[in-house]
């Protein structure tokens, strides 16, 4: 076990020393700063528990832009073995091919987290220093019991749709060793979402339900909502149409590597 956690840290050692991750850490930092400062400058009279407020508009952007660049180091991960030509050289070592592809996801979704993580903390230290701090916020759900359980459960969510979103990626990757590819069609679930839930919801069919578009925005479960208005569901019942999800672009990319003839 402690040799596999090897292979996990050298992968997150690949991560850490491009440039670029460094890069995207900045954005990941400075954005909450802007937005706070933006809204202070825009705001006469901040109400009280405007940081809660500016915390959850900071979380939105930010969790766009993680699953972006997760994405892209979702990418890098598979596709760009074969790009670079350093694949042959990964697979001749005393290592199943299902174990090095579990070590790329598992770094992958560590870094995810750790985005996650310093995105939680900038956007609540930003929204603190130019509001203040309050115990309480008017403009939060009436059923969030704290805005602290609140501000998880939302960062929480968010983390189960990037995964779903990660892990096509990932497997859009394994399966075509195309990191454009595989980051374009990830783009365009996460752009377009929204709108192919908005067409689903239109047709009156059970089968509806188990579309995974229209489960992507779990954060409606926080406002009282749902995300298919017109079909009831549950969040226990989103998750698990997600997780199945998961398990078969899991079960994808694990084939396809494990299969695949790298001799060429």
């Amino acid at each position: 076990m402690s040799n596999f956690w090897n292979l996990v840290q050298n992968e997150n050692m690949k991560i850490y020393r491009r440039l670029a991750t460094w890069i995207m850490l900045g954005f990941v930092i400075l954005i909450p700063f802007g937005l706070s400062a933006l809204f202070y400058i825009a705001m006469n009279e901040p109400e009280s528990g405007a940081n809660w407020s500016i915390m959850q508009i900071s979380s939105q952007v930010l969790y766009f832009l993680i699953t972006v660049f997760t994405v892209v180091k979702a990418s890098e991960a598979v596709a760009g073995e074969f790009t670079w030509g350093t694949i042959k050289l990964l697979l001749i070592r005393p290592w199943r091919r299902s174990t090095i592809l579990l070590s790329k996801y598992i770094a992958t979704i560590l870094f995810a987290l750790f985005f996650s993580a310093v995105g939680f903390v900038m956007s609540f230290l930003m929204s603190v220093l130019f509001f203040g701090y309050a115990a309480s916020a008017d403009s939060l759900p009436a059923s969030a019991s704290s805005p602290w359980a609140y501000m998880l459960e939302l960062y929480g969510l968010q983390f189960i749709s990037l995964i779903v979103v990660v892990t096509f990626g990932f497997m859009m990757s394994s399966a075509f060793r195309s990191s454009g590819l595989a980051i374009g069609l990830s783009i365009f679930l996460l752009l377009s979402g929204q709108i192919l839930s908005g067409l689903f919801a239109l047709v009156g069919k059970a089968w509806v339900k188990y579309v995974m578009f229209l489960h992507l925005d779990l954060t409606s479960y926080l406002n009282g909502g749902s995300p298919i208005p017109t079909h009831e569901t549950t969040l226990g019942f989103s998750i698990a149409v997600l997780a199945v999800y998961v398990i078969i672009f899991n079960i994808i990319s694990w084939t396809v590597f494990c299969k695949r003839d790298v001799a060429a």
